[in-house]
């Protein structure tokens, strides 16, 4: 079992990345006046991608969360810089919390997975970013 761990996690981020190559749509979150998060809510097709950058300092705890009756669609996160995501929704479930270890732009990721995308199914969901 540990062997195949790397496996799929490659798998998973080599899928996410075809989506995010194909049609990938760029949105900067920015929080209300005094505020510490906010919520989204939007949708995605087939092999549309939304990538929303979140400004943190290292140090905060970020908190995402996302909800969707969609079965196959997640999000991963990744730190400023990195070539792999730290976090993937798709093996590691729709919410993560997690003290930021570098500041920057953190880019999260809203895909489908490959077998719906093709389909071209649609998503509704609701992101949830909340940064202490």
């Amino acid at each position: 079992m540990n062997l195949l761990r790397p496996l799929i996690l490659a798998l998973a981020m080599l899928s996410a990345s075809v989506g995010v190559a194909q049609d990938a749509r760029n949105e900067t979150v920015r929080f209300d006046r005094g505020t510490s998060g906010t919520t989204i809510q939007d949708s995605i097709t087939g092999y549309e991608t939304v990538r929303y950058s979140v400004g943190v300092t290292a140090g905060q705890r970020m908190s995402v969360q996302l909800d969707t009756f969609h079965p196959s669609t997640y999000f991963n996160i990744t730190a400023p810089g990195a070539q792999a995501a730290l976090f993937i929704g798709s093996i590691e479930g729709n919410g993560t919390s997690f003290v930021i270890p570098s500041s920057g732009n953190y880019i999260i990721d809203v895909y489908m997975m490959r077998n719906a995308a093709r389909r071209n199914e649609t998503a509704d969901y609701t992101l949830g970013i909340y940064v202490e």
